[in-house]
């Protein structure tokens, strides 16, 4: 790898326009009265991209890093045929999230969650004594710990029983990983509470999801990824959503991309879907509204359990402050759309057999939503589209290995006790 040099930026406000220096782990503005995201802005202007042999890291003109980790790898886009050619798209572009080496792709935990995890660490100061803090309903797990066991960074991870079963790996993880669990009926919001119940203790500090820009910059790369494949900035943005972070990401990454000069001047349309019954976020879009809608727990829960896509199940994602999901879908004129477990299923059996290869719940969600706009002539057939597969691959990887997988260290009740919680996971890294 060339030699590496920190990447030069500043701290953006958005709500306030203030902006300030990064102290290192800055996750929001101390000055700002409302809630609201920080964006960076970068030094380079135009993204020079690095040799392929960079991994993830060639797009790092873009990314918040202060180091190089290995093993990453970066999105890949290609020029549909078999999928474009069964919906009648004449530019129907694939941006690639996990493992297809017919395309180049090679995400180990085949997930786009590895984009996040490496650039997320890659944030941390080498030689962090604390131990960073994920929750997650699960493929964000699966890509923080291989990518923190692979670096020797100390990682607590924190997510629902009932999702354990996205955390396999290859190989055994070494000892600096530790796993707690909120118990069987919890979802991915029982697991960020737990979670937050640890960060009490000065031994932990917050990876802090949406609020940090090194997890939605990593995520940006997909975009980055298509525009520098394409030549330009796409027409329309496809993607499901649990917490709306990638699709604010893609959003911000376009308008660093109009800063470029070189890939055009528009905004492409986000279309982003969640499956249903879980759409608290497509509730609040049908009816204007910049606050979430009331959500009743046990019906979300019940929801939940009924969704195929369970990563996408986020009861309080960023969506109303600013920056956050609602103010890119009217910046962008977008929409949130919704497929059924149906639809997705039915999506993921057209994208293997067209595309040859199988996809994760999710991407499903996100090709089921694409199929809908276009047969109901909301996308020209001639535009630029991004389909951005979130996950993909992993019964292609899995074939013919032995899969290890990480166990909890604690397992909690739905309503855990504070102290425990602490004394418990202070133990793990004792």
């Amino acid at each position: 790898m060339s030699q590496f040099t920190p990447t030069e930026y500043t701290l953006l406000c958005v709500a306030s326009g203030r902006r300030f220096q990064d102290e290192g782990w800055t996750l929001d503005d101390c000055e700002c009265e409302g809630p609201s995201l920080v964006r960076a802005e970068y030094a380079s202007k135009q993204l020079n991209v690095k040799s392929d042999s960079e991994g993830l890291y060639k797009f790092r003109d873009w990314m918040p890093v202060k180091r190089m980790l290995q093993g990453s790898s970066a999105p890949v886009t290609y020029k549909s045929r078999g999928l474009a050619a069964e919906l009648g798209l004449e530019n129907l572009y694939i941006t690639f999230n996990g493992y297809n080496p017919a395309v180049g792709a090679a995400m180990t935990t085949c997930s786009f969650k590895e984009t996040e995890a490496y650039t997320v660490c890659a944030r941390t100061c080498e030689g962090e004594k604390r131990v960073l803090v994920v929750a997650s309903a699960g493929n964000t797990a699966r890509a923080f710990a291989k990518v923190c066991s692979d670096n020797d960074i100390p990682l607590l991870l924190s997510v629902p029983e009932d999702n354990i079963g996205a955390l396999w790996f290859e190989e055994p993880l070494k000892e600096c990983v530790k796993l707690i669990c909120c118990q069987h009926g919890g979802d991915y919001f029982d697991a960020i509470h737990l979670s937050n119940l640890a960060l009490k203790s000065p031994k932990f500090y917050a990876e802090g999801g949406a609020k940090n820009i090194a997890r939605r910059d990593g995520m940006s790369t997909t975009v980055l990824s298509a525009a520098t494949a394409i030549g330009r900035i796409p027409d329309y943005y496809f993607q499901a959503v649990g917490s709306g972070t990638g699709a604010i990401a893609a959003w911000e990454a376009n308008l660093r991309l109009i800063g470029d000069g070189r890939y055009g001047s528009h905004k492409m349309k986000l279309m982003v879907s969640q499956n249903a019954p879980f759409v608290p976020m497509f509730d609040a879009w049908r009816a204007d509204s910049r606050r979430m809608l009331p959500y009743e727990e046990d019906k979300a829960r019940r929801d939940v359990e009924i969704m195929d896509a369970k990563v996408l199940s986020n009861r309080k994602p960023p969506y109303g402050l600013a920056g956050g999901l609602y103010d890119a879908l009217k910046d962008t004129d977008g929409d949130i759309l919704v497929a059924t477990n149906a639809a997705a299923r039915k999506a993921a059996e057209l994208f293997e057999r067209t595309e040859g290869v199988d996809i994760h719940p999710a991407a499903a969600v996100a090709t089921a939503s694409l199929v809908k706009a276009v047969r109901e002539g909301k996308v020209e057939k001639s535009a630029v589209v991004m389909l951005n597969i979130t996950g993909g691959g992993e019964r292609k990887f899995k074939e013919g290995k032995e899969l290890w997988y990480l166990k909890p260290s604690c397992v909690f009740p739905l309503v855990p006790s504070e102290s425990d919680v602490i004394s418990k996971v202070e133990a793990l890294f004792a």
